[in-house]
């Protein structure tokens, strides 16, 4: 998947991720531990990954998200987990890691 273009699985997992920061996090307030927080970073994953593998990091790190972790800058990996390595084409994971992310989303969580 490009930035410029991703499948509709990953556009409908991105409108439902827009539709909370839009609707639930002014009323849950900013408590992310993470930089860039965790909607964004959702955002970004499915952006630069698919629906799939967005999806995995988007998890992975909201799982993260507990009292034993440190938290910090945590950004989007350029490569997919080595979980999907086998499963996506090479040629696909080249095009995903040379893509550039978006980070033009407004500040709510």
């Amino acid at each position: 998947m490009t930035a410029a273009s991703p499948g509709w699985p990953a556009r409908v997992l991105m409108a439902v991720v827009r539709g909370y920061r839009l609707m639930l996090s002014p009323w849950l307030g900013n408590a992310c531990r993470f930089e860039p927080t965790c909607s964004r970073y959702s955002l970004g994953a499915l952006e630069k990954h698919g629906a799939l593998v967005g999806s995995y990091l988007t998890v992975h790190r909201i799982l993260r998200c507990q009292p034993w972790c440190d938290g910090g800058h945590d950004p989007v990996p350029d490569n997919a987990p080595r979980l999907f390595s086998r499963l996506i084409p090479s040629s696909r994971m080249a095009r995903a890691s040379a893509s550039p992310s978006s980070s033009s989303e407004s500040p709510h969580d």
